[in-house]
C-alpha cells in the first residue's frame, strides 16, 4: 500500500511503500477512502506532540470501509462504512474512562496520525472503539472533515448551554468557523459570524448567518452588546488577541467556548467576568459516539463541509495549502 509518512520531527512527507497491514485484536483495518488534512496534523509533522514514534503516517480525519476485523471485535463488519476522528481510542479502565470521559483517559490517549499511523495511506487499522458510523448521504470526502472539524464546532455548541433563539457568535469563518456557522444556525441559534474584512460577509449568510460583523471595521464586541449580547461565542480562530477582543460582547451569563488552539495566554478584564457570571472554557473534540452524532446531525440538516480535493500522491501540496491558510477550507485527501 502507499503511505505518506514522516521520518523525523521537521521532516517532509514522503509517500513510500509499506505491507498492508493486519489487524491485531480489538482493532479493525480501513480502507481509507479520505483523509483531511488538519492543523492538528503539525503537532505529528513538526514534532510537537512528545513522544511520536516515526516514522509516522498523519491524519486523524479517517472515512473508509471497514476491510478487516480483528479478534474480539464486536458490531463492526467487513464492508461497512466507517471514520475515525482525533479521539482515537481508550483504555476503558482509569479513572476517567469509568466516568465516561473516554475523551480525557488518564492512561494514553490514543490519537490516529499521532500515537499510531493515520489516514495519509491506503489502509489504516485503528481501534474498534475509535470507530464512527458513516451514514448513507454523505460522501467519504464530506465525512472526513466532520470527524474532527465537524465534531468540534457541533459538540461544543450542542453542549454550551445556549438554547435555540439565543445569540450565538461564531469568531472565524475558516476551516472550523464556516462549520460552527452553519450548526449554530441549524440549532436555531441567532447566529452572528465575526471574521476580518468584508470579503466573507456573502459566504458567512449563504451558511446561515443572520449577522455578520467586520471586525477590521468596527468594534466586534461593542456590535454583540447592540445586538444584545451573546450567550456563546465560539471562538474558531487561533489568536488570543481576537478571542480577547470579543469577551466584552458577552450578554450574562454568557460563555467564550475556545475550540481554536493558541499559544498565547488570553488577557482578559476579570470583573467583567465576575459582574456578569461571564465564563471562558475550552472545548475538545469528542468520542467516537459524538462523531456519529455529528454526521447523522450533518445528514439531517444539510450541513456539509467546503472541501479541496488532493490524491494522496499531493500530500505534501495540500498539506502547505492547508497551513498557509488559503485552503477552501478543508484540504481533504483521496485514495481513489
Amino acid at each position: 500500500m502507499r503511505v505518506v509518512q514522516v521520518t523525523r520531527a521537521k521532516g517532509p512527507l514522503e509517500l513510500v511503500e509499506r505491507p498492508i497491514p493486519e489487524p491485531g485484536a480489538g482493532s479493525v483495518r480501513l480502507k481509507v477512502e479520505a483523509c483531511g488534512i488538519c492543523h492538528s496534523d503539525s503537532v505529528t509533522k513538526e514534532g510537537i506532540w512528545p513522544g511520536i514514534q516515526y516514522p509516522r503516517v498523519p491524519g486523524h480525519e479517517i472515512a473508509g470501509i471497514v476491510d478487516a476485523v480483528g479478534s474480539g471485535v464486536a458490531g463492526w463488519t467487513t464492508g461497512q462504512r466507517a471514520g475515525v476522528g482525533w479521539h482515537g481510542g481508550h483504555c476503558g479502565s482509569c479513572d476517567s474512562c469509568r466516568r465516561g470521559d473516554f475523551v480525557t483517559c488518564q492512561v494514553a490517549p490514543q490519537v490516529p496520525g499521532v500515537t499510531y499511523d493515520g489516514g495519509y495511506a491506503d489502509y489504516a487499522v485503528v481501534p474498534a472503539a475509535a470507530l464512527a458510523l458513516i451514514p448513507d448521504g454523505l460522501s467519504a470526502v464530506e465525512a472526513a472533515p466532520l470527524m474532527c472539524a465537524g465534531i468540534t464546532t457541533f459538540n461544543s455548541l450542542r453542549n454550551s448551554g445556549a438554547r435555540a433563539g439565543d445569540i450565538v457568535a461564531v469568531l472565524g469563518v475558516g476551516g472550523l468557523g464556516h462549520l460552527g456557522v452553519q450548526f449554530a444556525a441549524k440549532m436555531g441559534f441567532k447566529t452572528v459570524a465575526i471574521a476580518r474584512g468584508g470579503d466573507k460577509a456573502s459566504l458567512a449568510r449563504k451558511l446561515g448567518a443572520q449577522h455578520y460583523i467586520d471586525s477590521q471595521a468596527t468594534d466586534a464586541a461593542a456590535e454583540l452588546v447592540k445586538l444584545g449580547g451573546a450567550r456563546v461565542i465560539l471562538a474558531t480562530v487561533t489568536s488570543s488577541k481576537a478571542m480577547a477582543a470579543v469577551v466584552g460582547g458577552l450578554g450574562v451569563n454568557g460563555k467564550l467556548v475556545i475550540v481554536g488552539a493558541s499559544s498565547e495566554p488570553l488577557e482578559v478584564p476579570v470583573l467583567p467576568l465576575i459582574f456578569g457570571r461571564r465564563s471562558i472554557v475550552g472545548w475538545p473534540s469528542g468520542t467516537s459516539i459524538d462523531s456519529q452524532d455529528t454526521l447523522a446531525f450533518s445528514v439531517l440538516t444539510g450541513v456539509r463541509p467546503m472541501t479541496e480535493v488532493f490524491p494522496l500522491e499531493r500530500a505534501d501540496e495540500a498539506y502547505e495549502r492547508m497551513l498557509s491558510g488559503k485552503a477552501r477550507f478543508r484540504a481533504v485527501l483521496t485514495t481513489g
